[in-house]
């Protein structure tokens, strides 16, 4: 999503061969000794945790393992406490599990190693992790003559001769930011440094705030982006040669940049007139902010992401005594003032009255709401009623969700109301007539079906939002997950959920077929879709609710079609095919489908990355599970 920002010239360059050697992910005839004009052996003896990359010691090594597979091995060591004897079973035990195309972190298991190479994340929670390690079988070395069991302490110190700590008063206030922004991840931030008054940060003039597990947390503190040039593991001191960590710079420039972007698409106005023009949107905030007077009548409102300031608009108009609205494209923010001012509510003292509503309360704030206080004279908690649209395709798209949390922990007060307040993922399996395969089996009287199997094909690589006909779904729809936005943990945004779907009796036409006089329906695939809550709890005279389901009138949001490999054939009725009879088919029909979904942040800040799992269930409880799937929505 987001191109690399430009290194400063001086006082660091990023080693450009290594640059290139890394984007390549090919390595193998690199020696890091003699970049260094170290004399050493050539041969490449230090085999790679996770895949076949071999290099010359545990230096390149580990700066492959955290660009690449999300192992940070020195943060990973600090943070577990683990001895040399600890690490040496933690080597072993993931070389065990990467045999077996096991995740070491998770226990998922994966189809193939390349699976398992896309499967990898980082750790959400040290605290969570199970040290799975400690049995005394992995002092045994899991391959024979293994180099990095023997020389990972000599990394080790190399680590902590090559880094001092920082002393700038500047940086240790900025450093103070990053801190609420990866609470649990501190004592990696504290690792961060520079080379005295040359350094500057780093060369940065800025730091980026971003919300702590509020944003992409591990995700992007532990990864080096693969297709972000300056976000490399190491900056090389043109002067006196030293390697210097970087990550704190790397993830800020990584984070900047992905932001500009993101709220730079929102400087179009042709995105704000589709928001504004959905009328399922618009209705719903509407009535649950103009329709509780209760709430509303003399409350300090903050607006997280205004926008135009519509949702700041309603608020003055509601009775609210002041108005906060927070944006963070610099056009947008000139425009939501704009607007307020142009209809008397700009909060100014010069400001006459006008539009008989409120006036001067609408106070608009260019920035992030993590560093509000700096642009805007407001005390902790204090603001009475938290409004955002904050809802992106799949519901967690964008990820803005995680500045709407950390708004509440930071500015609500106690037993404030934050609209919404419950928000809820839907999933359903989708037949036939779901797909392109219909429109392409007849065009004109022509058969053109194999256009539409290689679309569907191709469908079950890549998330596609769009909006499906409720008469499409061939099962029933149930609840895949639930947040309460009052209470839940900026952590639990990502999530691994179950779900259990079964036929529904009214399949239509396009979607079931006839097969030895009994009937089945095709599950194509899963659609996913979302409904916000604006509930009693808070909105006491009206409650409302915003549906993305296929049943309501469609939205911008659509919904998020995820497509299997292969049609699952359902029925309601007992099969005869006899136990060799794969379950799914024409022959044995699944009796219902089980599905295992996660959906966490990507590495690629603002994007989710979804993995689905599906188990198809034969009337005599017999089972079949196929190889899972992972989407990323980018």
């Amino acid at each position: 999503m987001a191109s690399r920002i430009k290194q400063e010239a001086e006082p660091y360059i990023v080693d450009e061969e290594f640059e290139e050697e890394e984007e390549e992910e090919n390595w193998d005839d690199w020696n890091g000794d003699d970049e260094e004009g170290q004399e050493g052996s050539s041969e490449l003896d230090f085999l790679c945790l996770f895949c076949d990359s071999k290099y010359s010691s545990c230096n390149p090594l580990f700066d492959h393992c955290a660009a690449v597979h999300h192992f940070d091995f020195h943060a990973i060591r600090k943070a577990l406490s683990l001895d040399f004897y600890g690490t040496f079973k933690l080597i072993n035990y993931i070389r065990s599990q990467v045999a077996e195309n096991r995740c070491w972190n998770c226990g998922f298991t994966c189809e193939s190693n390349q699976n398992l190479q896309s499967h990898l994340h980082d750790i959400v929670n040290f605290k969570d992790i199970k040290l799975q390690w400690g049995d005394d079988r992995y002092l045994k070395p899991f391959i024979q003559d293994d180099s990095v069991l023997y020389n990972f302490a000599d990394y080790e110190e190399s680590e902590d001769e090559q880094t001092t700590p920082i002393n700038k008063e500047q940086f240790v206030k900025d450093l103070k930011i990053f801190e609420e922004m990866f609470n649990g991840y501190r004592s990696t931030m504290e690792k961060v440094v520079a080379n005295d008054d040359k350094n500057n940060l780093c060369g940065m003039k800025e730091t980026t705030s971003v919300s702590d597990d509020y944003v992409n947390h591990d995700s992007s503190l532990y990864k080096d982006h693969s297709n972000d040039k300056g976000s490399r593991g190491y900056v090389k001191n043109q002067e006196e040669g030293c390697l210097i960590a970087n990550s704190s710079c790397r993830l800020a420039r990584h984070v900047m940049k992905v932001n500009e972007s993101y709220f730079g698409s929102y400087s179009s106005f042709g995105i704000h007139r589709e928001m504004l023009s959905d009328k399922a949107r618009m209705d719903a905030y509407g009535k649950a902010i103009l329709k509780n007077p209760s709430l509303l009548n003399g409350a300090v409102v903050m607006d997280v992401g205004c926008g135009t300031g519509i949702l700041s608009l309603f608020a003055a108009q509601a009775g609210a005594s002041r108005v906060i609205a927070v944006e963070a494209s610099a056009k947008m923010a000139a425009v939501a003032s704009q607007v307020a001012n142009d209809n008397g509510l700009l909060r100014s003292k010069s400001q006459s009255e006008g539009n008989g509503l409120r006036k001067g309360v609408i106070e608009v704030v260019q920035g992030m709401v993590e560093v509000v206080d700096k642009n805007v004279e407001l005390q902790p908690h204090s603001v009475d009623v938290l409004i955002s649209e904050w809802m992106g395709y799949c519901l967690l798209y964008e990820s803005m969700l995680s500045s709407v949390l950390y708004a509440r922990d930071r500015w609500l007060r106690p037993r404030g109301a934050i609209l919404p307040d419950t928000a809820t993922i839907f999933v359903a399996g989708f037949g036939k007539g779901g797909t392109s395969l219909p429109f392409w089996e007849n065009v004109c009287g022509f058969d053109m079906s194999c256009v539409g199997k290689e679309l569907v094909e191709d469908a079950a690589k890549i998330p596609i939002v769009d909006v499906l006909d409720s008469q499409d779904l061939v099962t029933s729809s149930v609840i895949l997950q639930t947040f309460d936005m009052a209470t839940m943990k900026p952590d639990q945004v990502d999530f691994t959920a179950t779900a259990t779907l079964e036929p529904k009796p009214n399949a239509t036409e396009n979607n079931i077929e006839q097969f030895n006089s009994r009937t089945c329906c095709w599950c194509y695939g899963v659609v996913l879709w979302f409904e916000t809550g604006f509930t009693s709890r808070f909105c006491r005279e009206a409650p409302a609710v915003l549906s993305t389901s296929p049943y309501k009138p469609k939205t911008h949001w659509s919904q998020t079609i995820l497509t299997f490999k292969e049609p699952i054939a359902m029925g309601s009725e007992k099969a005869n095919g006899g136990k060799l009879a794969a379950i799914g088919t024409e022959v044995y029909p699944a009796a219902k489908i089980d599905l295992r979904i996660s959906i966490v942040r990507s590495t690629e800040h603002r994007s989710i990355d979804i993995s689905l799992e599906v188990f198809g269930i034969g009337a005599d409880g017999r089972r079949r599970s196929w190889p899972a799937q992972f989407f990323s929505l980018q």
